[in-house]
């Protein structure tokens, strides 16, 4: 008899993906106040990093392109294109998955989680220089008609709070999750 060693992290990642569903509910809105389409804090990224760490970047990578498609079906999303919706949200959460690059390493869990929001920054910034380029406006006090600055500082406006709110967190899990996370557990 064959033994399946991808049940376990598949429902694992189905909770975790679960769960970062759920969390999403629960987030301050701060996107639309800048005058934009979207953004919020929120903890979403946190299981989705932890789920990343634990199974590794292919199912940190799938997990978050799942969530991120859900989210936006189920949880309020909006794209002004089929375009947007893939970067801001499949392709953005997706690449949370990068802190697989750090499978196993507890130790530097709070490093997985700055490379993992960091590449959802860059979508969002891609995004923010190409699709909605056309919408630069205000923000900030600054009123050039630069899509880089604008994106820059609308997408920072949101994944700076939550960058810092998921490292705490992670940094602050990684040493009671040490033997999850490295899968002694």
């Amino acid at each position: 008899m064959r033994k399946n060693n991808t049940l376990r992290p598949l429902c694992e990642s189905a909770l975790f993906t679960a769960a970062a569903l759920a969390l999403s509910y629960l987030k301050i809105p701060t996107g639309m106040a800048f005058g934009g389409f979207g953004g919020s804090v929120d903890l979403v990224m946190i299981p989705l990093l932890l789920c990343a760490v634990r199974w590794g970047l292919g199912w940190g990578l799938g997990s978050g392109l799942v969530f991120g498609t859900l989210k936006y079906f189920f949880a309020g999303g909006s794209a002004i294109t089929w375009q947007s919706m893939l970067l801001d949200y499949s392709l953005a959460y997706m690449l949370v998955g990068l802190a697989g690059l750090f499978k196993g390493r507890s130790k530097t869990a709070w490093l997985a989680a700055l490379v993992g929001c960091l590449g959802r920054f860059l979508i969002h910034f891609l995004s923010g220089v190409t699709i909605y380029a056309e919408y630069v406006s205000p923000i900030f006090g600054w009123n050039g008609k630069s899509s880089v600055i604008y994106s820059i500082l609308y997408n920072g406006s949101y994944m700076l709070p939550n960058t810092i709110i998921a490292v705490l967190a992670i940094y602050f899990l990684q040493k009671p999750l040490g033997k999850y996370l490295r899968g002694e557990a």
